[in-house]
């Protein structure tokens, strides 16, 4: 878990990079070599991606970073994108020096009865083997009249502390008071996720210190990073939020 997550302050700056399988090399993944040096420079404490990762250089170079592999996916050309579905193994990330593995869940989703089942299998597997597991709980389905709602968020975080994950990444509610819902429910880490490209860094930025002040465990967060003008310094920014307690004016403030 050191690994991933900073031991001092027991919370994480995570960027996930695995969209490549889901939408394709949009911009900002197009050199994964080059995004996760940039990352890893601004002090992210882990990448995430799939078995392909490594491949394109993780280690060996820059600055070191932590690995979470991501064991399921789907593509926005399939037809169903919300159907996830393993393709990599616990033991195939073990192989390759994984630190940590994750797998995204669609909690409400017409195939949800197999997406536990595979949590529940993965999740074993991680005991057996001493491997942390990250799982992306997503309230998404028939039933589901938004995604941010508390009642659906904090529903689908729990459902992975149930089956015993060691990180939960989910949506951020919109209000420190509902998200702290969702915290005091899961009582394992909760990490935010980033959600669509944001307007502006200040809107970023309110988002990952309401969290924080409410007990997020820290973030989990792709586009809004790896799209940015200048990732490097914006992980420095996020990270002084996370684990410094800066405020949003402190951290729009640095500028190297």
């Amino acid at each position: 878990m050191e690994r991933i997550v900073d031991r001092r302050t027991r919370r994480t700056v995570i960027v996930p990079l695995d969209h490549g399988i889901t939408v394709g090399p949009i911009p900002g993944l197009i050199d994964l070599r080059e995004t996760v040096d940039k990352v890893a420079e601004g002090g992210a404490n882990a990448v995430l991606g799939h078995m392909g990762l490594p491949l394109h250089g993780h280690r060996g170079y820059g600055r070191d970073v932590g690995l979470i592999i991501h064991l399921s996916a789907s593509t926005s050309l399939g037809p169903d994108p919300n159907h996830k579905v393993l393709v990599t193994t616990v033991e195939d990330a073990i192989k390759i020096g994984a630190d940590a593995v994750s797998i995204h869940i669609n909690v409400g989703a017409e195939d949800e009865a197999e997406m536990l089942t595979d949590l529940g299998w993965v999740a074993r597997t991680c005991d057996e083997w001493g491997m942390p597991l990250l799982a992306m709980m997503y309230p998404r389905g028939p039933k589901v009249k938004s995604e941010h709602d508390v009642e659906y968020v904090k529903h689908a975080a729990r459902v992975g502390a149930e089956l015993g994950v060691d990180v939960i990444k989910t949506n951020y509610t919109g209000a420190p008071d509902t998200f702290r819902e969702v915290v005091k429910g899961c009582q394992i880490p909760v990490v935010i996720a980033g959600g669509p490209k944001m307007g502006t860094e200040h809107e970023l930025f309110e988002m990952i210190y309401d969290a924080i002040q409410v007990g997020a465990g820290g973030v989990s967060i792709g586009r809004n990073i790896f799209q940015a003008k200048n990732p490097t310094l914006l992980v420095r920014k996020i990270s002084k939020i996370v684990h410094e307690d800066y405020t949003v004016d402190e951290a729009e403030k640095i500028e190297i």
